[in-house]
């Protein structure tokens, strides 16, 4: 087994400084384990979340130096060399602030807020300016820089449910590393930083403070917040798609092909097609299209 010094250009992540810094009574999270290896971080915490319900509570975070068997979206495999990419996990279990767990509803957005965390940070420690692509991917010029996943947890021994969702960031995969051509790295960017510390903390921090808020408003992201924003303008602010000519692809293998107007009340995509129907996209894949009908990814 590695050590954290044994690879000094990919250190490892320091556990006990992540739990001082992120942990009660200094952090908002309730507990931070770290994993040297794991199948995948998203099915490890969900087992656990059923399983153990009292000892892994709201803001639960599990993550691991390397995942052998991460997935994306649509059940796309998802690897990367050890200590390359931030991989974490999160176990949310949301609830207002009258102690009232969130409508379930409410838990399409909490993706979308994790995207939005992890864009708003890379930018903030980097200098790299990502943007969001619907429904949570993390790009740069087109580029995949980072994936989220969740995944419902059905409530057990009289808990309500709970949501994990998955983030994996590239952060030093070199050209020749990269999953697809189509995929990028904050190394390859020239960012300002590729230390995982730095880049985890700071991530789970920003999501952390827009997950209080979520919760503050009861999960209604259009709620206008003390500085006069809302979650859901924040996410559209950044959502690259939005504007755009795109092609959904939808499970059953059918396609629909449109304008990306904007997001519905529950964070799904507002398309307009050639003939001015509107269509909600709620699960799929997007394609960002060229002029002449060119994928842009």
């Amino acid at each position: 087994m590695t050590n954290r010094y044994s690879n000094l250009e990919r250190p490892g992540l320091d556990a006990a400084a992540l739990s001082v810094a992120l942990c009660a009574p200094a952090g908002p999270y309730a507990r931070v384990e770290l994993v040297q290896e794991t199948g995948s971080t998203n099915d490890d915490l969900a087992g656990l979340a059923e399983l153990e319900p009292e000892q892994w509570p709201d803001l639960s975070v599990l993550t691991a130096e390397m995942q052998r068997a991460g997935r994306g979206r649509l059940g796309r495999s998802w690897v990367a060399p050890e200590r390359s990419s931030l991989i974490v996990s999160l176990l949310l279990r949301p609830v207002n602030a009258g102690g009232r767990p969130l409508p379930t509803e409410s838990y399409s957005w909490l993706s979308l807020l994790a995207a939005l965390a992890l864009a708003e940070s890379v930018e903030d420690r980097t200098e790299v300016s990502p943007q969001l692509k619907w429904p949570n991917d993390v790009i740069v010029d087109s580029r995949k820089l980072a994936g989220v996943l969740a995944r419902f947890v059905p409530g057990s021994n009289g808990s309500p449910p709970a949501l994990v969702v998955g983030v994996g960031l590239n952060v030093s995969l070199t050209d020749a590393e990269l999953p697809v051509p189509t995929a990028t790295s904050l190394l390859l960017e020239y960012a300002g930083t590729t230390d995982r510390n730095i880049l985890l903390k700071s991530f789970l921090r920003t999501f952390a403070a827009r997950y209080s808020a979520f919760c503050a408003v009861d999960g209604d992201a259009s709620a206008t917040l003390a500085d006069g924003s809302s979650l859901a303008a924040s996410v559209s602010g950044r959502m690259h798609t939005l504007g755009r000519a795109v092609r959904a692809e939808l499970p059953g293998g059918r396609e629909l092909t449109g304008h990306a107007l904007a997001l519905d009340e529950r964070g799904g995509l507002v398309l307009r097609d050639d003939d001015g129907g509107r269509h909600t996209v709620s699960v799929g894949d997007i394609v960002h299209l060229r002029p002449a009908g060119r994928d842009a990814g």
